[in-house]
C-alpha cells in the first residue's frame, strides 16, 4: 500500500525530465517522459520502509529518509532531485485556480494557529536552537561579513562576498544614514552588519540578538576592528529596548517573530522611532496568502520560525501609525545566495561531519535545497519594507537611494565619517 501511495503521488508529480526509482527489492519504475533541457535522475530506497515514511509526510517523511540514509539521489544531488520535483510542479505555473479545499483549509487553520505562535519565553530557545550551534560551522560557507541572510546580485556581480556588500550599502541607502545618528539593529546576527553600516557612514549602532554566541562574536569583533565605542550589541529581546533611536534596521529577524506577535512588534517600532526615523524592514516573504511553516523545518531548522504574507505584515503596520514609504520585492536575490552557501558546504563535507556526522550534514543540505529551490519555483521572496513616522522623513523620490548606494559601491563616503575599498565587480579593471 504504502508503495501505491507514493507511486500514485509521483506519477501526478513528474511530468518532464525522467526519475528512475530503484526499490529495496531491486524493481525499477519510471516517471516522466524525456524533455530536452530537464534531467533524468534516480532514486533509490535503500529499504523496504521508506516508501511509507515518505507517503505519510512526505516533506518530513522525505527529509529524514534522506537524512537517515534510507534514500539516496543518482544521477545528481539533493539540490538537483528537490529543484526537479519543484520545477515540475512550479507556484507561478499559471493554470487556473481552483477553490481550495476543505482539508486545505482545516490544515491552515489548525496547524496556523499553534504554528505562528512565537512567545517570550520561547524565543529564546528557538533562536539558541539555530544559531548557537557550534560556531565554526558558519565559518565554512558564510561571506568573510557573516552575513547569514540575502544578498543583493546587483548587474556585474558573481560571488557572494560582492553580493553581501551590495546587500550592506543597499540597506545603508535605503536607511539615509548619516554620520552620529543613532541606529537600532534588532536581530544583529553576528554583528557584521552594524559594523559595515558603522565604517561606511559614520552611524552610531546598537545590535541585540537573543543568540549568546552571536553577541559574544559580535562583542569581540568591534573590539578587534576598533569601532566598540560607536558599535555596541547586547543580548536583549526587541520587547524590552528602551530609548528613541534615528533608525532601526531588521534583517532576518521578523521571520522569528510569530503572526500573534505582529502587532507588538510594529507598535514598539513607531514607540522606539524619532519622530524623523526610518526603518528598514528585511525579511523572507511568501507571495501566496499567510501559510504554515512545513514540518521538516518546524523540527530541524527553525522552530518557532513562521515566513509572513505581505497582506499579514501590512495588516499589523497600519494601525501602528507607521507609513510604508518604500516597498521593494527581491524575487530571486536568496537563490544564488542559497545555492552559493550550498556549494560551499558540499566542498566542506568531511569538515562538517567531523564538527557534528553525516546525518546532520545531510540535513543541512536538505535545508538549503529546499530553501534555495522554494526561491526559485515556490512562492517565497524577500521584502524590504521602509517604515517611517513622519512621511517627509525621508526625500521626496527614490533617486537618492541610488545615488547613495552607488557612491557606496564604489568606495565614495565624502561626508559620512569614512573611507572603505569600492566593491568590486569581476568586470571590473584591476
Amino acid at each position: 500500500m504504502s508503495m501505491f501511495l507514493l507511486d500514485a503521488a509521483l506519477k501526478r508529480l513528474i511530468r518532464q525530465g525522467t526519475l528512475t526509482v530503484t526499490e529495496a527489492s531491486g524493481r525499477q519504475r519510471r516517471y516522466g517522459t524525456e524533455t530536452p533541457g530537464w534531467p533524468n535522475l534516480g532514486l533509490r530506497l535503500n529499504d523496504k520502509g521508506a516508501p511509507g515514511k515518505i507517503a505519510r509526510n512526505p516533506s518530513l517523511g522525505f527529509a529524514e529518509a534522506y537524512m537517515d540514509q534510507r534514500v539516496d539521489i543518482e544521477g545528481g544531488d539533493i539540490m538537483d532531485f528537490v529543484s526537479f520535483v519543484r520545477r515540475n510542479n512550479p507556484w507561478d505555473s499559471g493554470r487556473d485556480l481552483d477553490n481550495p479545499g476543505l482539508v486545505a483549509k482545516a490544515r491552515l487553520a489548525l496547524v496556523g494557529r499553534i504554528n505562528r505562535i512565537n512567545a517570550r519565553a520561547a524565543s529564546l530557545r528557538n533562536v539558541s536552537h539555530h544559531y548557537d550551534i557550534d560556531d565554526r560551522l558558519y565559518d565554512l560557507f558564510l561571506d568573510p561579513n557573516r552575513q547569514y541572510s540575502c544578498a543583493y546580485w546587483a548587474d556585474g556581480i558573481t560571488t557572494l562576498e560582492q553580493a553581501q556588500i551590495a546587500k550592506m550599502n543597499h540597506i545603508a541607502a535605503k536607511l539615509n544614514l548619516k554620520p552620529g545618528v543613532r541606529v537600532l539593529d534588532i536581530g544583529c546576527g553576528w554583528g557584521g552588519l552594524a559594523i559595515h553600516l558603522h565604517k561606511v557612514t559614520g552611524a552610531k549602532i546598537h545590535g541585540i540578538s537573543l543568540s549568546k554566541e552571536q553577541i559574544g562574536y559580535a562583542k569581540a569583533w568591534a573590539e578587534r576592528e576598533g569601532v566598540a565605542d560607536a558599535v555596541t550589541f547586547s543580548l536583549t529581546d526587541y520587547r524590552d529596548v528602551a530609548g528613541k533611536f534615528d533608525r532601526i534596521v531588521s534583517v532576518g529577524m521578523f521571520e522569528h517573530v510569530g503572526t500573534r506577535n505582529f502587532p507588538e512588534f510594529f507598535r514598539k517600532i513607531h514607540n522606539l522611532l524619532e519622530t524623523d526615523g526610518v526603518m528598514l524592514l528585511h525579511t523572507i516573504g511568501r507571495s501566496a496568502p499567510p501559510g504554515v511553516t512545513d514540518d521538516f523545518t518546524r523540527k530541524y531548522i527553525f522552530p518557532g520560525g513562521y515566513i509572513p504574507s505581505l497582506s499579514e505584515t501590512v495588516a499589523a503596520i497600519e494601525p501602528n501609525k507607521l507609513m510604508l514609504a518604500d516597498c521593494e520585492i527581491l524575487r530571486r536575490h536568496y537563490a544564488p545566495t542559497l545555492r552559493a552557501w550550498f556549494d560551499r558546504c558540499v566542498a566542506q563535507h568531511d569538515r562538517i561531519v567531523e564538527l557534528f556526522d553525516e546525518k546532520f550534514y545531510r540535513m543541512w543540505l536538505f535545508y538549503l535545497a529546499g530553501a534555495a529551490t522554494a526561491f526559485e519555483h515556490a512562492s517565497l521572496v524577500n521584502f524590504q519594507l521602509q517604515l517611517v513616522r513622519d512621511r517627509d522623513a525621508v526625500p521626496i523620490t527614490r533617486d537618492y537611494i541610488e545615488a547613495t548606494e552607488k557612491r557606496l559601491n564604489a568606495g565614495d563616503t565624502t561626508g559620512m565619517g569614512a573611507t572603505v575599498v569600492p566593491l568590486r565587480r569581476d568586470n571590473a579593471p584591476a
